[in-house]
């Protein structure tokens, strides 16, 4: 339940087909797992949401792939990449996407695409890097006064709660000499991480980002709320849609959707509209 409440989790899908080998590439610190499909230029980066990994992400890939270069991976302890140093702010992980894309010869520009909390390592990595950005796309990102703490505050204690239990499953297999329980620990450990610097560092350094100029921008917001809110679902719901949509002002060349009838879950609910959307953001930079 506390899972829903934040609304920061991907859901796993099935695989439509047996996937194409991935890459291990070494970054210097650790090795982070990648798939290439498609050919053409800009090149699609797909940032996922908190605990979501890219294999979720394998029919939207092989659709972009028709299309052009397209780049899935997983963060630092997520499948079989290797764990990160701490602490896992968007800044650190900006870069290391970065240095992920150098090691493994990835052209670009690249049309960057984050869902979730993939939303903010999307922002620092386009405010990081302007000349190495074509476009962005952004799927129902955290709004921004919420992670702050300036809005809905009664909320955070059950964020602090999700972080907290988190945590402790990953001090709880530290010392297991159970290989399955220690791979557990160290991804736990790492999206303990995550969620925690959402709330801190990451705020801090998103919030520092005044304009993304004239780079192609669309922010794509869920309609449907989400009941587990109870009283506040609907009011809640319309903050983060109207929380988007001034986000899409940070670009003069920024653009907001409404999915009315979509989760949060937009790229496995509305994957026609995704697709479209991030094509767009393709033929314009073209």
């Amino acid at each position: 339940m506390l899972l829903l409440v934040i609304c920061l989790i991907g859901i796993s899908c099935e695989r439509e087909s047996p996937p194409l080998p991935d890459l291990l590439i070494n970054i210097g610190s650790h090795r982070l797992q990648m798939h290439l499909e498609g050919k053409g230029t800009p090149t699609v980066v797909i940032e996922a949401g908190i605990t979501d990994q890219m294999e979720n992400w394998r029919p939207l890939q092989q659709r972009i792939a028709r299309e052009t270069f397209i780049v899935t991976y997983n963060r630092a302890g997520y499948g079989q990449s290797e764990p990160g140093p701490l602490s896992r702010h968007c800044g650190r992980e900006a870069e290391e996407l970065k240095a992920l894309l150098e090691a493994a010869s990835v052209p670009g520009p690249y049309v960057i695409v984050g869902h979730s909390l993939g939303g903010l390592n999307a922002q620092a990595f386009a405010a990081k890097y302007p000349k190495d950005v074509a476009g962005i796309v952004l799927l129902d990102p955290p709004p921004l006064s919420f992670i702050r703490g300036e809005k809905y505050t009664s909320l955070l204690a059950l964020a602090n709660q999700m972080t907290a239990e988190w945590q402790a499953v990953a001090d709880g297999g530290t010392e297991s000499t159970n290989p399955q329980e220690k791979a557990r620990a160290v991804f736990f450990r790492m999206i303990a991480s995550e969620h925690r610097e959402m709330f801190d560092e990451s705020a801090k350094l998103v919030s520092e980002i005044s304009s993304f100029g004239d780079t192609p921008l669309i922010v794509m917001a869920s309609g449907k709320a989400n009941p587990v809110f109870g009283d506040i679902a609907e009011e809640y719901q319309k903050y983060w849609i109207e929380q988007s949509r001034s986000l899409s002002h940070k670009s003069s060349k920024g653009k907001f959707i409404l999915a009315e009838e979509s989760t949060h879950n937009l790229y496995t609910d509305v994957p026609d509209l995704v697709v479209e959307s991030i094509l767009s953001v393709v033929y314009q930079a073209r």
